[in-house]
């Protein structure tokens, strides 16, 4: 009888051992995946910075026909309400030849003309700038169906291009922080599974003394949950300390071209995130588990 005590002593010393060890396995497991999404947050966010910042410097010239000139507000007005269009500058003849000239390099060929202006070859434009490089195509057909628009001027199909290979840019980058959540609830998933397997015994004790599903489940679920808040910690504090780091060591500019988001309060955001995406996923993982047990034991 006393080996008997001792050896119930025993299972349940190494069972709670055998659980922490699982729980602390999988909250590791989830720091890990947590500080990867981490990762892949911060640089496709970013990543869209550039790529927006990339398609707002994309515009669109459209020279006015020399007798529309002096309509030229009017123009503008039906030019702004384009479905796409965020701003509009306008050339006068005068700036479109400065502008032709400050592109030469050689002071000779400037002055040499310089003495074209009297009889100035150029024409009035519009620069039009978009707020998405998908409506630049659209954008520049209803530009060429106005009357008062002598030429338009995008790019051509390199800027179709751009534009495409930055869009799929977002989206991948995109997809691998998916992915990457659902790797960290099937971890969850996997500890709970097994932990409700090793207390399969004290399932079946509680329900056949009448619990409901609730107070069988809420103790998975409050774990799972801390599983997530665990593992969210290190990962947070990479995610502030580490990006302030990385800004003030390249001075807010990665490889001296890319601007890169300041730091606060986009640290905060990013580590309110993790936490909620922690959170959650210890939440969902753990549910689906334990809904999925208690479903095969009815």
């Amino acid at each position: 009888m006393i080996r008997r005590f001792f050896r119930h002593i025993k299972e349940g010393f190494f069972g709670v051992g055998r659980h922490l060890g699982m729980a602390l396995s999988s909250a590791s497991a989830v720091t890990i995946t947590l500080i990867i999404i981490g990762i892949f947050i911060v640089i496709t966010l970013n990543l869209y910075e550039v790529t927006k910042s990339i398609e707002g410097s994309i515009s669109i010239v459209a020279t006015i026909k020399d007798e529309y000139d002096s309509d030229h507000l009017a123009i503008q007005e039906r030019i702004d309400k384009i479905d796409g269009v965020e701003s509009i500058i306008y050339h006068t003849k005068d700036q479109e030849f400065d502008y032709y000239l400050d592109t030469m390099g050689d002071d000779s060929l400037r002055e040499f003309y310089e003495s074209y202006r009297d009889d100035n070859p150029f024409k009035a434009a519009f620069i039009i700038y978009t707020d998405d490089g998908n409506k630049i195509e659209s954008i520049k057909t209803r530009l060429d169906d106005m009357i008062e628009i002598d030429s338009t001027s995008d790019g051509g199909s390199n800027t179709y291009v751009l534009v495409g290979v930055l869009d799929h840019v977002r989206v991948v980058g995109g997809i691998l922080v998916v992915a990457l959540i659902i790797l960290a609830m099937y971890l969850i998933y996997n500890t709970i599974k097994i932990t409700i397997a090793s207390r399969s015994d004290e399932i079946w004790i509680m329900r056949n003394v009448g619990a409901k599903n609730g107070y069988v489940r809420a103790p998975f679920l409050v774990e799972g949950i801390i599983i997530g808040f665990l593992g969210s910690v290190i990962p947070m504090l990479a995610a502030v300390f580490g990006y302030i780091y990385l800004y003030q060591s390249v001075s807010g500019r990665l490889f001296g071209a890319f601007v890169l988001i300041e730091p606060h309060p986009f640290v905060l955001y990013v580590a309110g995130l993790l936490l909620a995406i922690g959170i959650v996923v210890g939440f969902v993982g753990s549910y689906i588990s334990v809904f999925k047990y208690l479903r095969l034991k009815r």
